[in-house]
């Protein structure tokens, strides 16, 4: 079977397609034919090195994918060959992801997807709705988990409505019943946010992010769903409800940050972080469960006309899809791996 990987961490180059032997299927697992994978930052910092260096001789990159079960072992109940799913955390810890033909993996890392939902929509959630998923309900006043109505009378601000995280905490909110605020940086990018179903759109390069929230939401925004706390955090401190909850997901490498910490401790404020892979298995089961719920009700829907522009690469330009996530592109990278 074809499959990327790499020896060393670097830039893309250190990707190259290679052939390997189909994986065996030890207890417990199940052996996916991939149809899509999806390309997150977390893919390219692994790669780099910037967030963790080689923890096997090769890596098979990328977390994220779709597609149809090939196989699996005896012990494994649920599943069926043939039966369509999307993967999450697929090469944290293991030396194999979603960058080839077949992928083998442990059962609870694939679900089932939902009839409507296209491979496109599965390899699109793993690490940016679970993220998502967790920002939204890391609140000491809950819920701890989502569905519709769970986030009805509460105020959401997403920084970065345009962005694969973004993007999916715009839809699991508005499918739970919050009001949704985002900022973005362009009118191309507050179109997109549009589409994802925001009802509230501001550009922060144009306009007074704080006095807009605080016509929006005089009370204060209860969530917020934060893409860069060094740059936002005045705005955050400004518009956070009472025991509200800023709830951070993701770094800019080697910053460190100065808190107004009076602002923040009159308002009784919660900063939360979210590093999806380690959160509890608990909280991990609850996000992957009510992920494929919104799913099956049609809230996670990808495409420009959904918010989320698809741009997409043959498995032997992995590298150039990978480039494209580290420079910024606006929208969803994936990688076909398999006529759908």
């Amino acid at each position: 079977m074809k499959a990327v990987i790499y020896t060393r961490t670097g830039g893309p180059e250190v990707l190259q397609l290679v052939e390997k032997a189909m994986p065996q299927i030890p207890a417990g697992h199940v052996r996916v034919r991939l149809v899509v994978s999806g390309v997150n930052p977390t893919d390219w910092r692994s790669r780099s090195g910037q967030s963790s260096g080689m923890k096997f001789d090769e890596q098979v990159p990328n977390q994220d994918g779709a597609g149809v079960i090939d196989a699996l072992a005896d012990d494994v109940q649920g599943f069926s060959v043939g039966q369509r799913v999307w993967l999450w955390d697929v090469a944290y810890g293991r030396a194999s992801g979603t960058a080839q033909e077949y992928v083998v993996v442990p059962a609870r890392h694939a679900v089932a997807l939902p009839e409507t939902a296209s491979f496109d929509v599965g390899a699109s959630l793993g690490i940016p709705a679970l993220t998502a998923y967790r920002t939204l309900t890391s609140a000491e006043a809950g819920p701890s988990r989502l569905y519709p109505g769970a986030l009805t009378g509460s105020s959401v601000l997403v920084h970065g409505g345009a962005g694969a995280v973004g993007h999916a905490a715009i839809q699991l909110a508005v499918w739970a019943g919050a009001t949704v605020i985002t900022t973005v940086s362009s009118a191309e990018k507050a179109q997109l946010a549009r589409h994802a179903g925001a009802h509230h759109i501001i550009n922060y390069r144009t306009e007074d992010v704080a006095s807009r929230i605080a016509a929006l939401a005089p009370d204060g925004v209860q969530r917020i769903v934060e893409v860069d706390l060094a740059a936002n955090l005045e705005v955050d401190v400004s518009v956070i409800a009472p025991n509200g909850t800023i709830s951070v997901y993701t770094f800019v490498n080697g910053e460190t940050l100065r808190t107004p910490s009076l602002g923040l401790l009159v308002k009784n404020v919660h900063i939360s972080f979210t590093y999806t892979y380690t959160t509890s298995a608990d909280q991990k089961e609850l996000a992957v469960a009510s992920v494929n719920a919104a799913v099956a009700d049609g809230a996670m829907k990808v495409g420009t006309e959904h918010g989320l522009p698809l741009e997409r690469y043959d498995l032997d330009r992995t590298a150039e899809a990978h480039a494209a996530v580290e420079r910024g592109t606006i929208g969803k990278v994936l990688i076909d791996i398999a006529s759908h």
